[in-house]
């Protein structure tokens, strides 16, 4: 993707400009001193070559979404974009990468902390910190209005090399990731069986028994599912929620920080081992999915279109069983000893590595101009859901013009995923929880979760913190990875046979040796140095 100087604008550059734009921009430095316009004469429009990803439903040329023609009439930018559907994405751009043949910046990125990392380190990507500086009053004003988001895209050495994206919905105990794996009972099996919402852990159990027993779906046949989900270390689809009611809990990292700021391992404690003695229980009961082990996302949904389901777990049921009143969240069990808990993940709306500028870049303070209309909060709002005024298609927005506020509308049964997907452009942007109310509303799909959250679940959320996005060094992830990989593994693996032999306390001992063999302790301690160094 490399290209000829002069394309860069419509008048071609000075030599004086181009010489300037080279030793400014051809190293990892700080630098924001590129002119605007490449060197052009006055009244040429910047032309910048960017790489991205989108939907298979949306255009192929990113310019023909509304967005990002208006950007260009808002910025007097130009973008010649590479664009890849989202599949293949990753290849084209680590390709790129490796053979040097390289766009101006990289938008939508998806780049995690260990590529940036390396890529900075090699001079592949430059440091933006100058660029926010002088040139993103946009992006700084988003700083200055959360602060925390500042040391999560600071790297180990003190500069920025990408740029977020943040999407807050809820604060603290009520943020929507709060809760992933929400489990959906069956409210029609259990009123037409003449039972009620189970309270505690013995509760459900009976409940499961007789939605398999009794035939609540009157067919006559035990087509039932009792219960559902996919394995793994809680997931989305895990049933880690159930471990709440017999401890600490399980999250999808494993990761629990305690009132008091220490961190600790989900999967060695008392909870965790009583939490598999019950999956046992029901295991012996034949309450559980003969296919949990197996099953595929689209088995899942499959078998969810079907209504067999008696209790599943999903961050949303209209993606399994669709949005009818069939199910109903299932609230926190109360244990055999009376805990009665919901685990919070450590899920934010927060990814850093969503755009990234290039060595081969000559144009950084036209690119910075762009980059920080991302960040202007109406221009954040449509990049991550999609726009207004859209005459050839389905809106997701209409704007009222007088308080410059932009609405959603009714989705009119259309799904958000593939509307969004059409229209939207991701990339790096920032939704703070103020803009609600103000900038916009909220999306009818999110409101309607947000309220479940918070008269549901957050009342047994014990946990006052979360594990932060702690930006590790390389040599720090390269060991968290490698222990992870082993370490994750086993749990999954010795949870599963406990759940199906229950040799869990005679193996207890063995199992708690083996975690120290692969690393445990000392990814408590990485960890636990990330957490107190995020909190300092």
């Amino acid at each position: 993707m490399k290209k000829n100087n002069v394309k860069k604008t419509v008048a071609s550059a000075s030599l004086a400009a181009f010489l300037l734009v080279t030793a400014c921009s051809g190293n990892n430095s700080n630098n924001s001193e590129g002119n605007a316009g490449g060197g052009a004469s006055e009244g040429a429009k910047p032309t910048l070559e960017f790489m991205t990803q989108s939907s298979p439903l949306a255009p192929a040329d990113p310019n023909e979404k509304l967005i990002f023609k208006r950007m260009e009439e808002t910025t007097g930018i130009h973008i010649e974009w590479k664009n890849y559907t989202s599949d293949i994405f990753a290849e084209k751009r680590n390709l790129a990468l490796a053979t040097g043949d390289l766009p101006d910046a990289i938008f939508d990125a998806g780049l995690g902390d260990y590529d940036l990392l390396k890529l900075a380190n090699d001079g592949t990507i430059i440091a933006l910190d100058d660029l926010i500086e002088n040139n993103m009053p946009n992006f700084k004003k988003v700083l200055e209005q959360a602060p925390q988001y500042k040391g999560m895209i600071t790297a180990p050495d003190g500069h920025i090399y990408s740029l977020p994206w943040i999407e807050e919905l809820g604060a603290g105990k009520e943020s929507i990731h709060s809760v992933n794996n929400m489990p959906w009972i069956n409210v029609e099996w259990l009123k037409k069986l003449g039972l009620d919402m189970p309270k505690t852990t013995e509760e459900l159990k009976q409940v499961l028994i007789a939605f398999k027993t009794q035939d609540p779906n009157g067919n006559g046949q035990a087509d039932e599912i009792p219960m559902s989900f996919i394995n793994s270390n809680g997931g989305g689809e895990d049933v880690g929620f159930l471990f709440g009611s017999f401890g600490e809990g399980m999250n999808w990292d494993m990761t629990l920080v305690s009132d008091d700021g220490k961190v600790s391992f989900a999967a060695n404690n008392d909870g965790f081992k009583e939490s598999v003695k019950y999956l046992h229980e029901l295991y012996q009961e034949g309450l559980i999915d003969i296919e949990y082990l197996t099953q595929d996302w689209n088995t899942y949904v499959a078998k969810g279109k079907e209504n067999v389901y008696g209790l599943y777990f999903t961050w949303d049921k209209a993606n399994i069983t669709g949005m009818n009143e069939m199910y109903e969240p299932m609230p926190a069990l109360a244990g055999p000893d009376g805990t009665k808990n919901v685990t919070r993940t450590n899920g934010m709306g927060f990814d850093r590595g969503r755009m990234v500028v290039t060595k081969d870049n000559d144009n950084l303070e036209a690119t910075a101009k762009w980059m920080d209309q991302l960040y202007e909060p109406l221009q954040s709002v449509q990049n991550n859901w999609g726009t207004y005024g859209d005459d050839t298609q389905q809106n997701i927005f209409e704007l009222d013009e007088a308080a410059q506020m932009l609405k959603h509308l009714p989705l009119e049964g259309t799904a958000p995923a593939e509307l969004r997907g059409k229209t939207s452009v991701g990339g790096p942007l920032a939704i703070l929880d103020t803009y609600y109310g103000t900038v916009t509303t909220k999306p009818d799909d999110a409101a309607w979760r947000l309220d479940i959250l918070k008269n549901v679940y957050v009342p047994d959320m014990k946990a006052e913190n979360i594990y932060p996005r702690v930006f590790f060094s390389l040599e720090h992830l390269d060991r968290l990875t490698a222990i992870e990989t082993d370490l994750f593994a086993y749990v999954l693996q010795k949870r599963t046979e406990w759940t199906e032999n229950g040799k869990i306390d005679a193996e207890w001992a063995d199992y708690l040796a083996e975690l120290d063999r692969l690393g445990l302790q000392e990814w408590l301690q990485i960890k636990q140095a990330g957490y107190d160094r995020s909190a300092g």
